[in-house]
């Protein structure tokens, strides 16, 4: 499935200053499934650990204060456009000792249903992925995550066109460290992390020779953390990614900005995934000035009171020439020992922006708390 976004072709003089997204497919992979990150503007990178880190950054996990967790998230999408589309994700980790933790994760990406024009026929495309993780502390303060992910996008079920499912396989690396340090009589945490995420093969729907890329994704962010007193706490975060494959040559001037000649179509399209991510970094068309608009911006804080109440705010950036998503986000959160809920609410900053309106719903349950809950219980019978 080929990146659908909305905006403006024009058709200037200055590469820089023209309508070009990056192409790939599978995009349910960029989109971000847990509540408490789409309420910061996206970001989840070097925020605190919690079960739905793997999606971000799976090193994160041997830092999480629980044993064990679950949790399962829903998303329903693009709601200002369609009313059956939606994303729904499973996540859950357990620590090994003190050092190691293992996890995994299943999204489930529904399309709804498609009226073909040709007859009555009716197809429901939908995208999947399911990954496992590994994670491990380097040094007290340092974390490295690898995770496999199988993918499957079938974007046809199979109809007479020529086109089946596409199958795909990726891995993310990431680091996390977390340090804490004394600002006048408060003990504060600064983290950063490191993720480079979906590196893997592309993925083939048949009836053409060309393969998509996957999403390959580099995040850096940094968060700080700063309690004002034993009830009430403040983290503040900044984050950027770059969609690491080769930006389409946009080449023509004037008229439909994809019609190469065959032979650069090709060329774009015979790029290795992992040659890919280095060519990304210095192919853009439109040279420096372009390669820097391919570089995202998320921003986000979390208030919390006594470890229970959470309140969230962030802000998301994308240039208007690679997609223009911009949008503020807000959200809350309500945890007890035993369980996490979490929403989050999209406003976008543009009156067409189609993700206007979104909203995320996470429920998260602590395993170890659950335990305890249950060895109480069975006590008093």
């Amino acid at each position: 499935m080929t990146l659908l976004v909305c905006g403006i072709s024009r058709a200037d003089d200055d590469p820089a200053q023209r309508f070009n997204p990056e192409t790939y497919g599978v995009t349910s992979l960029s989109i971000a499934p847990d509540a408490r990150a789409g309420s910061m503007g996206d970001m989840g990178v070097a925020t605190e650990a919690d079960i739905n880190s793997q999606h971000w950054n799976a090193a994160k996990y041997p830092f999480n204060i629980a044993r064990a967790g679950v949790a399962a998230s829903y998303t329903p999408w693009l709601r200002k456009i369609v009313s059956d589309i939606n994303l729904a994700s499973v996540a859950g980790f357990y620590r090994i000792g003190d050092y190691s933790a293992v996890s995994a994760s299943f999204r489930y990406f529904s399309l709804g249903e498609v009226t073909v024009t040709e007859g009555d026929y009716t197809i429901k495309p939908y995208e999947m992925s399911f990954d496992v993780a590994y994670s491990r502390m380097l040094t007290r303060c340092l974390s490295m995550g690898v995770t496999l992910r199988y993918i499957r996008s079938d974007m046809s079920n199979n109809y007479k066109d020529g086109s089946s499912a596409g199958n795909a396989f990726g891995a993310d690396i990431s680091f996390y460290r977390e340090g804490y340090f004394m600002m006048g009589s408060r003990e504060c945490r600064l983290a950063w992390g490191i993720a480079l995420t979906n590196i893997g093969t592309k993925i083939n729907y048949g009836g053409t020779t060309n393969s998509e890329f996957l999403p390959t994704t580099l995040r850096l962010g940094i968060n700080f953390l700063v309690p004002f007193n034993e009830y009430n706490k403040l983290s503040l975060g900044v984050e950027t990614y770059k969609i690491c494959i080769p930006t389409f040559p946009y080449e023509v001037p004037e008229g439909d900005p994809r019609s190469l000649p065959e032979y650069q179509q090709e060329e774009f399209y015979d790029v290795s995934p992992i040659a890919g991510i280095f060519k990304s970094f210095a192919d853009a068309p439109g040279g420096f000035k372009e390669e820097m608009q391919e570089f995202r911006w998320c921003m986000g804080m979390e208030y919390t009171y006594n470890d229970r109440f959470m309140l969230r705010f962030g802000y998301h950036h994308e240039n208007k020439n690679k997609g223009n998503r911009q949008y503020v986000t807000v959200g809350a959160g309500f945890h007890m020992s035993v369980f996490t809920v979490d929403a989050a609410y999209v406003f976008a900053t543009s009156q067409t922006n189609p993700l206007d309106q979104t909203m995320r719903f996470t429920l998260g349950f602590d395993l170890d708390g659950m335990k305890d809950l249950f060895g109480k219980l069975k006590k008093k019978r």
